[in-house]
């Protein structure tokens, strides 16, 4: 069974980045999602390279996607280029 993007989108959107709480899908975190029939790669960035909440985030992924979706392998690359911009309507929605 091929594992949809949609599916993974709707468990990144219950993981919510410890600092500004706001699930990681709609701060655009995620650049890309690939599935596999028992995997999933994610291509993604932090608000910082230095984020302190990096490695908290990557296990919250892969712990959420393994218990809520048939996944054996995840696999999280990370990418600073291009460097994470808030996305313009969540930053209206803030008021920033």
């Amino acid at each position: 069974m091929t594992i949809s993007k949609t599916d993974v989108i709707e468990v990144l959107k219950t993981i919510q980045d410890p600092e500004v709480k706001i699930d990681i899908w709609t701060m655009g975190l995620i650049y890309n999602i690939e599935t596999t029939n028992d995997g999933v790669k994610i291509l993604m960035t932090y608000t910082t390279p230095f984020c302190p909440w990096g490695p908290q985030l990557n296990d919250e992924i892969i712990i959420k996607l393994k218990e809520k979706l048939p996944i054996k392998d995840v696999d999280i690359e990370l990418t600073f280029d291009p460097p994470y911009k808030m996305p313009d309507d969540l930053r209206a929605t803030l008021g920033i």
